[in-house]
């Protein structure tokens, strides 16, 4: 057993020195043997938890989300203070350098005086200090890791930052019907991987309109996802109450149910 002293409230240098003892020999057989690999999944998962306490607009599932995101933070950050590489200060000192480097409209000369004019200052800032070369480069800086259609977002706001794509929304929209042709097009080739082409192709049409008409594309689904949800629920209650396996009904049954649903709520 090893003691730690209770306290009302405990600090930074707590949970720093509570991965530490679950990360020893003496501590916790499963914390012991994690690697960045293994915890990744984890890492993602929690800061997707703590978007949803942002989405719910709830401050005491956003305080209980944001300390298991750092705790994945000082879990990785140990995992390399033991390999010897760096520490959680070394993290906390090289965002504390960025920032700084990153305001020179607050902590430098510059000015801006518009939301736009800082994103602009960020992302000029952020190209020299990385070094990028091309538009190309900063098309492939988005990390692949991204959800696809946040990936496909950032990657046209980039080209289009260096003139590099459709002007307006009608352009976009009549791009996306070009793209729902050539869709049909494939399938009616029966070739599966002219298919699969088209409808990404298709998505990313959809994506560059949701960028022109000033959408989040990646919050548009989440939306309209958590909306069909709603639907359904309402639809299958619905049945129930007509007495049938909502799976079990035809097509204009479920239909009717649809329409209802839809309707409930106006």
């Amino acid at each position: 057993m090893i003691d730690f002293p209770r306290k009302e409230r405990y600090d930074i240098s707590d949970l720093r020195r509570v991965m530490e003892l679950l990360r020893s020999e003496d501590g916790c057989p499963w914390d012991r043997v994690q690697t960045h690999e293994s915890i990744r999944r984890d890492l993602l998962e929690e800061t997707y938890e703590a978007a949803e306490a942002i989405d719910l607009r709830d401050p005491v599932l956003l305080r209980e989300e944001l300390g298991d995101v750092l705790l994945q933070v000082i879990f990785h950050a140990r995992i390399e203070e033991e390999a010897g590489r760096f520490d959680f200060d070394d993290v906390v000192s090289d965002v504390c350098a960025k920032l700084l480097i990153r305001h020179p409209f607050v902590f430098g000369e510059e000015q801006a005086g518009s939301t736009d004019e800082v994103l602009q200052s960020w992302e000029r800032v952020k190209n020299q200090v990385k070094g990028t070369g091309s538009h190309t480069e900063t098309l492939e800086l988005v990390p692949k890791t991204y959800p696809a259609l946040m990936r496909a977002q950032k990657v046209q706001k980039r080209a289009a930052a260096a003139g590099f794509g459709l002007k307006d929304c009608a352009a976009a929209r009549e791009d996306l019907l070009t793209e729902l042709q050539e869709l049909e097009e494939a399938r009616a080739s029966g070739e599966d991987a002219a298919i699969r082409d088209e409808m990404g192709d298709l998505l990313f049409a959809c994506v560059n309109l949701a960028r022109h008409l000033g959408l989040d594309a990646e919050e548009a689904l989440t939306f309209s996802t958590e909306k069909f949800i709603t639907r359904f629920r309402r639809a299958e209650a619905l049945a129930r109450e007509a007495g049938i396996d909502l799976a079990q009904a035809d097509d204009d049954q479920r239909r009717q149910w649809w329409q209802l649903a839809k309707q409930s709520e106006k």
